[in-house]
């Protein structure tokens, strides 16, 4: 029940002192108390009622009133008949914890508010219980083919009152219930499904119970029928690209036949999933026969015709070709007896939507296809400006990054890796090939880097920096001994700075006035101190060879 239909009951004698915006809470059960914490006994959703014996003077009222919105009740209702008025002190606590306060009025008992509620409450249960078998019934007939998951969601909303989302396995949006209002916020949407994704990889099953702030999800796994067809298919091979539902509740204390509910809507939202994935077979078998013509160098003029055809599936009403874009993907398991290339395709086809761009199927432009442990996805692009700036147009490797980095780190727990390759957007079928190879030496680029999630994209490339990771770790250490440590060797014994002086003296581009400014030297003690460095290494500082070797062993060391 809700706390306004508490409000709008006569008989309990109840008078609202703050929290008017709060009244569609829901009341799951009352508790009576008089603690100055009663926070053991507290659950969450409850009507607190309260006589103030617990009240000697203004102080209590703060951390008594924390202590209960920190629990997550619904409402406090104090009572008049002890001290009369509710003081104010009470009153302004509320106001700061945003809690809804009623007052009781002296005449009415709590035994009578508390009686009302339980029954009420029960009442609801009951009716739930006895309803479930028509509400299985309705959703079938309502469900996905109907609408998508939007309408099941509407019925949780308008049966059971449950504000629901579908979330995709880095946060993003596919579909919410009316009753759910504004959408989640995007930090949240990626906590909840960092936290789905860490708890499949448990092997526990759902729903997984998340607070985020003061509020409670209980998060249902949505199976993957046709992908996962077989009791014995490791769950790293979905649990990147599966779908999850959020429900705003704690279902710790559901029934069973409550919760059999949420697992019918799973399935239905599944069949959803599947019908969207079998949409997904054009799109899939244009993307491996266009990489099927660059890969074996076939004419730009085939490779031409075949984008022709691609433009109007991936990009309908467009009416011309658009530019594109090629996009590396390689999940890789600790092991290695898990095969990558299906894995990262299927979570390329998730993690590439736009959630921001408009139609009820944005992943409508993505085409992905597989080869052997890689995915790789070809990307319409509907617009760019012109012919000089459509390498900044586009997906930008930092920004997918940060979208995805931390829900699928979660993922891919201690044993699993992502890396993904960016490339520029190219205008014609003859730079699919540099696109595609481009994309492939970003992904490169990104495997040298730490962490579970990584990514680089095309404009990376042009610096030499970026080649460093790829030389052998033996060489490097050769390297950078020869030219640097006579230098550390120098400076532990004498104090010289040599090295300080040799990185500002490269920063500075050979600049003898610049350098010592610098450094605060003047110019004769920087000319000592450099000329001591080409002493002990036998390199001559004036020469570019020699600066080239030096920058590169600073880098590297």
């Amino acid at each position: 029940m809700r706390l306004r239909a508490l409000l709008d009951t006569d008989a309990l004698g109840l008078r609202l002192l703050g929290g008017e915006d709060e009244l569609d809470r829901t009341v799951r059960g009352v508790m009576t108390t008089d603690l100055k914490d009663p926070s053991r006994y507290l659950s969450g959703g409850e009507l607190v009622l309260t006589g103030l014996a617990w009240r000697h003077d203004a102080a209590d009222s703060e951390p008594f009133v924390r202590i209960l919105a920190g629990a997550g009740v619904a409402a406090l209702a104090a009572g008049e008949a002890e001290l009369g008025d509710v003081p104010d002190d009470l009153i302004q606590a509320c106001v700061r914890h945003r809690l809804p306060l009623f007052g009781v009025n002296e005449s009415v008992a709590f035994a009578t508010i508390t009686e009302h509620v339980v029954r009420q409450v029960s009442g609801e249960r009951a009716g739930d219980l006895a309803a479930v078998v028509d509400r299985h019934r309705r959703m079938m007939t309502s469900g996905p083919a109907g609408g998508g998951p939007d309408v099941v969601l509407d019925l949780l909303g308008s049966d059971l009152d449950l504000r629901a989302w579908v979330l995709s396995p880095t946060g993003r949006p596919i579909a919410g219930s009316k009753l759910a209002g504004a959408a989640l916020p995007a930090d949240v949407c990626a906590k909840l499904a960092a936290e789905h994704l860490a708890a499949a990889r448990t092997g526990r099953r759902g729903p997984h119970r998340v607070t985020v702030g003061t509020t409670t999800y209980s998060l249902f796994p949505i199976p993957s029928s046709g992908r996962s067809t077989g009791a014995s298919r490791d769950v790293r091979e979905t649990v990147l690209s599966d779908w999850l539902l959020a429900v705003e509740a704690d279902a710790g204390d559901w029934p069973e036949e409550r919760l059999d509910l949420l697992q019918g809507v799973t399935q239905l939202i599944s069949v959803e999933r599947e019908r969207r994935d079998a949409a997904r077979t054009v799109r899939r078998r244009l993307a491996q026969e266009v990489l099927e013509l660059v890969q074996t160098g076939a004419a730009p003029a085939e490779i031409a015709a075949r984008l022709r055809v691609a433009a109007p599936v991936l990009l309908p009403g467009l009416g011309a070709a658009p530019h594109w874009q090629v996009v590396v993907a390689r999940v890789e398991w600790d092991g290695g007896d898990i095969e990558g290339g299906p894995v990262a395709q299927a979570l390329l086809e998730e993690i590439l939507v736009n959630p921001l761009a408009a139609g009820p199927e944005h992943s409508d432009r993505i085409a992905v296809a597989h080869t052997g442990e890689e995915a790789i996805a070809l990307l319409a692009l509907p617009a760019v400006s012109s012919e000089h700036d459509g390498s900044e147009s586009g997906l930008l490797a930092d920004t997918l990054l940060e979208a995805v980095r931390d829900p699928l780190t979660a993922g891919l727990n201690d044993d699993g890796r992502l890396t993904l390759g960016v490339s520029a957007a190219v205008h014609s079928a003859e730079g699919l090939r540099g696109a595609l190879e481009e994309a492939r030496h970003a992904r490169r680029v990104a495997a040298a880097r730490p962490g579970r999630v990584c990514a680089a994209g095309h404009q990376e490339l042009a610096s030499h920096v970026l080649l460093l990771p790829f030389v052998p770790d033996d060489v490097r250490r050769a390297f950078t001994a020869r030219l640097l440590d006579p230098l550390r060797d120098y400076d532990r014994r004498h104090r010289a700075e040599l090295i300080p002086t040799l990185e500002a003296f490269l920063d500075c581009d050979g600049s003898w006035t610049r350098c010592a400014t610098r450094l605060h030297l003047h110019v004769n003690t920087l000319r000592y101190r450099v000329g001591r460095i080409e002493q002990l290494t036998s390199r001559d500082l004036s020469r570019l060879e020699d600066k080239l070797d030096f920058f590169l062993a600073l880098r590297m060391s």
